[in-house]
Protein backbone atom coordinates (compact mmCIF):
# COMPACT_ATOMS: atom_id res chain seq x y z
CA UNK A 1 0.00 0.00 0.00
CA UNK A 2 1.20 3.51 -1.13
CA UNK A 3 2.16 5.45 1.93
CA UNK A 4 0.27 8.94 2.38
CA UNK A 5 2.91 11.22 0.95
CA UNK A 6 2.47 8.88 -2.52
CA UNK A 7 -1.48 9.13 -1.95
CA UNK A 8 -0.95 12.64 -1.81
CA UNK A 9 0.95 13.42 -5.14
CA UNK A 10 -1.15 11.05 -6.64
CA UNK A 11 -4.12 12.70 -6.09
CA UNK A 12 -2.81 16.07 -6.63
CA UNK A 13 -1.88 15.14 -9.99
CA UNK A 14 -4.69 13.83 -11.17
CA UNK A 15 -6.64 16.98 -9.77
CA UNK A 16 -4.02 18.96 -12.10
CA UNK A 17 -2.58 20.18 -9.15
CA UNK A 18 0.70 18.20 -9.27
CA UNK A 19 3.01 20.96 -9.76
CA UNK A 20 1.31 23.39 -7.07
CA UNK A 21 3.74 24.21 -3.91
CA UNK A 22 2.22 23.02 0.23
CA UNK A 23 2.73 24.42 2.99
CA UNK A 24 0.84 22.77 5.97
CA UNK A 25 -2.05 24.69 7.55
CA UNK A 26 -3.25 24.80 11.70
CA UNK A 27 -5.15 21.27 12.10
CA UNK A 28 -8.07 21.04 14.45
CA UNK A 29 -8.46 18.69 17.30
CA UNK A 30 -8.91 15.48 14.94
CA UNK A 31 -6.77 13.54 12.84
CA UNK A 32 -6.97 15.49 9.75
CA UNK A 33 -4.57 17.90 8.22
CA UNK A 34 -4.31 21.37 5.71
CA UNK A 35 -2.55 21.82 3.18
CA UNK A 36 -2.27 24.94 1.42
CA UNK A 37 -1.15 24.80 -2.49
CA UNK A 38 -0.01 27.39 -4.31
CA UNK A 39 0.96 27.74 -8.30
CA UNK A 40 1.63 31.18 -10.25
CA UNK A 41 -2.06 33.35 -9.73
CA UNK A 42 -3.85 30.61 -7.76
CA UNK A 43 -4.10 28.84 -4.48
CA UNK A 44 -6.05 25.96 -3.33
CA UNK A 45 -6.46 23.60 0.47
CA UNK A 46 -6.07 20.20 0.62
CA UNK A 47 -8.00 18.15 3.74
CA UNK A 48 -6.13 14.76 4.32
CA UNK A 49 -8.81 12.68 6.47
CA UNK A 50 -6.79 9.47 6.73
CA UNK A 51 -8.46 6.34 8.70
CA UNK A 52 -9.74 7.80 11.97
CA UNK A 53 -10.27 11.50 10.54
CA UNK A 54 -14.11 10.57 9.59
CA UNK A 55 -15.33 10.45 6.07
CA UNK A 56 -15.38 13.26 3.78
CA UNK A 57 -18.17 12.14 2.37
CA UNK A 58 -20.82 14.71 4.68
CA UNK A 59 -18.08 17.51 4.27
CA UNK A 60 -18.69 17.52 0.66
CA UNK A 61 -22.30 17.02 0.64
CA UNK A 62 -22.81 19.59 3.16
CA UNK A 63 -20.19 22.18 1.64
CA UNK A 64 -22.54 21.80 -2.00
CA UNK A 65 -25.96 22.20 0.44
CA UNK A 66 -24.64 25.45 1.71
CA UNK A 67 -23.22 26.63 -1.58
CA UNK A 68 -26.59 26.05 -3.02
CA UNK A 69 -28.28 28.33 -0.30
CA UNK A 70 -25.81 31.07 -1.36
CA UNK A 71 -23.79 31.18 1.89
CA UNK A 72 -19.57 30.57 1.57
CA UNK A 73 -18.44 27.07 2.13
CA UNK A 74 -16.04 25.86 0.01
CA UNK A 75 -16.50 25.09 -3.94
CA UNK A 76 -14.94 21.69 -4.02
CA UNK A 77 -12.12 21.31 -6.67
CA UNK A 78 -11.73 17.69 -6.37
CA UNK A 79 -12.32 14.25 -3.86
CA UNK A 80 -11.48 11.22 -3.47
CA UNK A 81 -13.63 9.71 -0.58
CA UNK A 82 -12.21 6.58 -0.94
CA UNK A 83 -8.80 7.34 0.75
CA UNK A 84 -10.11 10.58 2.52
CA UNK A 85 -9.07 13.91 -0.02
CA UNK A 86 -10.80 16.88 -0.36
CA UNK A 87 -9.00 19.72 -3.04
CA UNK A 88 -11.49 22.28 -2.46
CA UNK A 89 -11.43 26.60 -2.47
CA UNK A 90 -9.15 28.57 -0.26
CA UNK A 91 -11.18 30.98 1.37
CA UNK A 92 -8.14 32.68 3.09
CA UNK A 93 -6.33 33.11 6.66
CA UNK A 94 -9.10 35.54 7.97
CA UNK A 95 -10.41 33.54 10.74
CA UNK A 96 -12.81 35.16 13.19
CA UNK A 97 -9.98 34.25 15.85
CA UNK A 98 -7.34 36.33 13.65
CA UNK A 99 -9.26 38.86 13.20
CA UNK A 100 -10.48 39.40 16.01
CA UNK A 101 -6.61 39.30 17.66
CA UNK A 102 -5.44 41.80 14.63
CA UNK A 103 -8.45 44.59 14.38
CA UNK A 104 -10.44 43.90 18.20
CA UNK A 105 -12.75 46.96 17.00
CA UNK A 106 -14.63 44.82 14.81
CA UNK A 107 -15.74 42.57 17.66
CA UNK A 108 -19.01 43.54 17.35
CA UNK A 109 -19.50 43.16 13.79
CA UNK A 110 -18.12 40.19 13.24
CA UNK A 111 -20.53 38.52 15.91
CA UNK A 112 -23.39 40.37 14.44
CA UNK A 113 -22.57 38.99 10.78
CA UNK A 114 -22.17 35.29 12.31
CA UNK A 115 -25.62 35.93 14.25
CA UNK A 116 -27.24 37.19 10.73
CA UNK A 117 -25.54 34.03 8.70
CA UNK A 118 -27.37 31.62 11.20
CA UNK A 119 -30.55 33.36 11.03
CA UNK A 120 -30.59 32.86 7.00
CA UNK A 121 -29.29 29.33 7.33
CA UNK A 122 -32.41 28.40 9.88
CA UNK A 123 -34.77 30.00 7.27
CA UNK A 124 -34.11 26.92 5.31
CA UNK A 125 -34.68 23.35 5.90
CA UNK A 126 -31.75 21.11 6.93
CA UNK A 127 -31.21 18.17 4.05
CA UNK A 128 -33.28 15.29 4.50
CA UNK A 129 -30.60 12.97 5.37
CA UNK A 130 -28.75 14.54 7.94
CA UNK A 131 -28.79 12.92 10.70
CA UNK A 132 -30.43 13.80 13.79
CA UNK A 133 -30.06 14.44 17.59
CA UNK A 134 -32.59 13.79 20.37
CA UNK A 135 -32.15 14.41 23.72
CA UNK A 136 -30.96 11.15 24.77
CA UNK A 137 -28.26 11.27 22.13
CA UNK A 138 -26.88 14.66 23.41
CA UNK A 139 -26.84 13.14 27.08
CA UNK A 140 -24.60 10.80 26.37
CA UNK A 141 -22.29 12.66 24.79
CA UNK A 142 -22.31 15.40 27.09
CA UNK A 143 -21.63 12.50 29.96
CA UNK A 144 -18.33 12.15 28.46
CA UNK A 145 -17.04 14.65 30.87
CA UNK A 146 -17.40 11.83 33.51
CA UNK A 147 -15.97 9.41 31.30
CA UNK A 148 -12.55 11.68 31.34
CA UNK A 149 -12.80 14.54 33.15
CA UNK A 150 -13.32 13.38 36.48
CA UNK A 151 -15.32 10.60 38.34
CA UNK A 152 -18.74 10.87 40.07
CA UNK A 153 -20.44 8.52 42.14
CA UNK A 154 -22.46 6.11 40.14
CA UNK A 155 -25.93 6.96 42.02
CA UNK A 156 -25.36 10.91 41.86
CA UNK A 157 -24.17 10.40 37.91
CA UNK A 158 -27.10 8.71 36.51
CA UNK A 159 -29.88 11.20 38.23
CA UNK A 160 -28.02 14.29 36.92
CA UNK A 161 -27.82 12.93 33.66
CA UNK A 162 -31.62 11.96 33.43
CA UNK A 163 -32.56 15.10 34.78
CA UNK A 164 -30.65 16.67 31.54
CA UNK A 165 -32.30 14.40 29.63
CA UNK A 166 -35.54 15.51 31.00
CA UNK A 167 -35.18 19.08 30.41
CA UNK A 168 -33.42 18.51 26.74
CA UNK A 169 -36.72 16.61 25.54
CA UNK A 170 -39.24 19.19 24.85
CA UNK A 171 -36.27 20.77 22.66
CA UNK A 172 -37.14 17.82 20.74
CA UNK A 173 -40.06 18.96 19.11
CA UNK A 174 -38.88 22.41 17.78
CA UNK A 175 -38.61 22.00 14.01
CA UNK A 176 -34.58 21.03 12.91
CA UNK A 177 -32.14 22.96 11.14
CA UNK A 178 -28.48 22.92 10.21
CA UNK A 179 -26.63 22.83 13.05
CA UNK A 180 -22.80 23.47 12.43
CA UNK A 181 -21.80 21.75 15.74
CA UNK A 182 -18.62 23.63 15.93
CA UNK A 183 -20.28 26.97 15.12
CA UNK A 184 -17.18 29.19 16.97
CA UNK A 185 -14.44 32.09 16.14
CA UNK A 186 -11.97 29.46 14.59
CA UNK A 187 -14.28 28.01 12.00
CA UNK A 188 -15.46 31.05 10.26
CA UNK A 189 -14.05 33.45 7.91
CA UNK A 190 -14.02 37.11 7.51
CA UNK A 191 -15.42 37.53 4.02
CA UNK A 192 -16.02 41.29 3.72
CA UNK A 193 -15.74 42.11 0.07
CA UNK A 194 -18.68 39.69 -0.52
CA UNK A 195 -22.85 40.49 1.22
CA UNK A 196 -24.90 39.71 3.43
CA UNK A 197 -24.07 36.40 5.17
CA UNK A 198 -21.66 35.55 1.97
CA UNK A 199 -19.40 37.69 4.47
CA UNK A 200 -19.05 34.93 6.83
CA UNK A 201 -17.05 31.77 5.32
CA UNK A 202 -17.80 28.58 6.99
CA UNK A 203 -15.11 25.68 8.42
CA UNK A 204 -15.52 22.32 9.46
CA UNK A 205 -19.03 21.61 9.60
CA UNK A 206 -18.65 17.64 8.41
CA UNK A 207 -20.40 17.02 11.72
CA UNK A 208 -23.43 18.79 11.31
CA UNK A 209 -26.68 17.14 12.12
CA UNK A 210 -30.08 18.77 12.16
CA UNK A 211 -31.14 19.98 15.40
CA UNK A 212 -32.48 22.95 17.72
CA UNK A 213 -31.46 26.68 16.14
CA UNK A 214 -30.01 27.43 19.76
CA UNK A 215 -27.15 25.19 18.81
CA UNK A 216 -25.55 27.31 16.98
CA UNK A 217 -26.32 30.63 19.11
CA UNK A 218 -24.83 28.72 21.96
CA UNK A 219 -21.73 27.76 20.57
CA UNK A 220 -21.03 30.95 19.51
CA UNK A 221 -21.70 32.65 22.35
CA UNK A 222 -20.38 30.03 25.13
CA UNK A 223 -17.12 29.51 23.04
CA UNK A 224 -15.00 27.30 24.69
CA UNK A 225 -12.06 28.98 23.82
CA UNK A 226 -12.96 32.39 24.37
CA UNK A 227 -15.18 34.49 26.91
CA UNK A 228 -17.20 36.35 25.01
CA UNK A 229 -17.85 39.69 26.55
CA UNK A 230 -21.94 40.40 28.07
CA UNK A 231 -22.76 43.09 25.66
CA UNK A 232 -21.24 41.59 22.49
CA UNK A 233 -23.50 38.18 23.82
CA UNK A 234 -26.27 40.52 23.85
CA UNK A 235 -25.45 41.89 20.38
CA UNK A 236 -25.87 38.17 18.75
CA UNK A 237 -29.17 37.79 20.36
CA UNK A 238 -30.91 41.17 19.17
CA UNK A 239 -29.26 40.60 15.48
CA UNK A 240 -30.54 37.23 15.29
CA UNK A 241 -34.13 37.61 16.89
CA UNK A 242 -34.68 40.91 15.11
CA UNK A 243 -33.90 38.75 11.59
CA UNK A 244 -35.97 35.85 12.60
CA UNK A 245 -38.70 37.23 14.92
CA UNK A 246 -38.10 34.18 17.08
CA UNK A 247 -39.48 34.14 20.94
CA UNK A 248 -36.69 35.29 23.21
CA UNK A 249 -37.59 33.70 26.38
CA UNK A 250 -38.18 30.37 24.79
CA UNK A 251 -34.76 30.40 22.25
CA UNK A 252 -32.41 31.67 25.48
CA UNK A 253 -33.29 28.80 27.71
CA UNK A 254 -33.02 26.40 25.30
CA UNK A 255 -29.99 28.11 24.75
CA UNK A 256 -28.96 27.59 28.19
CA UNK A 257 -29.68 23.50 28.18
CA UNK A 258 -27.74 23.28 24.70
CA UNK A 259 -25.12 24.86 26.20
CA UNK A 260 -24.80 22.90 29.47
CA UNK A 261 -24.91 20.17 27.51
CA UNK A 262 -22.34 21.19 24.66
CA UNK A 263 -19.35 21.94 27.06
CA UNK A 264 -20.01 19.37 29.50
CA UNK A 265 -18.89 17.47 26.38
CA UNK A 266 -16.31 19.95 25.76
CA UNK A 267 -15.11 19.26 29.10
CA UNK A 268 -14.54 15.14 28.53
CA UNK A 269 -13.10 16.10 25.34
CA UNK A 270 -10.20 18.54 26.13
CA UNK A 271 -9.69 16.27 29.30
CA UNK A 272 -9.59 13.19 26.61
CA UNK A 273 -7.54 15.19 24.05
CA UNK A 274 -4.75 15.62 26.61
CA UNK A 275 -4.81 12.31 29.05
CA UNK A 276 -5.00 10.13 25.64
CA UNK A 277 -3.51 12.09 22.73
CA UNK A 278 -0.91 13.95 25.01
CA UNK A 279 -2.75 17.26 23.81
CA UNK A 280 -2.64 19.13 26.87
CA UNK A 281 -2.78 22.35 25.69
CA UNK A 282 -6.46 21.61 25.66
CA UNK A 283 -6.07 22.18 29.48
CA UNK A 284 -5.79 25.80 29.63
CA UNK A 285 -9.30 26.00 28.35
CA UNK A 286 -11.11 23.92 30.68
CA UNK A 287 -11.62 27.32 33.27
CA UNK A 288 -13.79 29.04 30.26
CA UNK A 289 -15.63 25.71 29.75
CA UNK A 290 -16.08 25.56 33.37
CA UNK A 291 -17.54 29.11 33.57
CA UNK A 292 -19.62 28.39 30.44
CA UNK A 293 -21.27 25.59 32.83
CA UNK A 294 -22.24 27.41 35.57
CA UNK A 295 -23.54 30.46 33.61
CA UNK A 296 -26.04 28.10 32.01
CA UNK A 297 -26.75 26.33 35.00
CA UNK A 298 -27.86 29.59 36.78
CA UNK A 299 -30.54 30.25 33.90
CA UNK A 300 -34.14 28.79 35.33
CA UNK A 301 -34.85 26.60 32.93
CA UNK A 302 -31.78 24.81 34.40
CA UNK A 303 -33.12 24.64 38.23
CA UNK A 304 -33.62 20.96 38.11
CA UNK A 305 -29.94 20.68 37.58
CA UNK A 306 -28.01 22.79 40.29
CA UNK A 307 -28.62 20.80 42.94
CA UNK A 308 -27.83 17.89 41.38
CA UNK A 309 -24.80 19.47 40.04
CA UNK A 310 -23.57 20.73 43.10
CA UNK A 311 -20.12 19.07 43.86
CA UNK A 312 -20.48 16.05 41.47
CA UNK A 313 -17.49 16.89 39.82
CA UNK A 314 -14.15 18.97 40.90
CA UNK A 315 -13.55 22.69 39.22
CA UNK A 316 -10.69 22.59 36.82
CA UNK A 317 -8.55 24.17 39.27
CA UNK A 318 -4.58 24.10 38.76
CA UNK A 319 -4.60 20.84 41.13
CA UNK A 320 -7.30 18.79 39.11
CA UNK A 321 -5.61 19.70 35.69
CA UNK A 322 -2.71 18.34 36.99
CA UNK A 323 -4.46 14.83 37.09
CA UNK A 324 -5.19 15.29 33.37
CA UNK A 325 -1.92 15.26 32.02
CA UNK A 326 -0.51 12.09 31.15
CA UNK A 327 2.22 10.63 32.66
Amino acid sequence: MADRSTQIHGFLNSAGWGTAALTPLAGDASSRRYFRLTRPGESAVLMDAPLGGGPVGPFVALSQHLLSLRLSAPQIIAEDQAIGFVLMEDLGDDLFSVVLDRTPELEFALYEAAAGLLAELHRHAPPADLPQLDAAELTQMGGLAFDWYGAAEDARKQAFLAELETVLTPLDSAAPVLAHRDFHIQNLLWLPARSGARQVGLLDFQDAFAGHPAYDLASLIRDARRAVPGPVGAAVWRRYLDLTGADEAGLQAAAALLGLQRNLRILGIFARLSRRDGKAGYLSYLPIVWAHIEADLAHPAAAALRPLWAGLLPPPDEAHRATLVPE
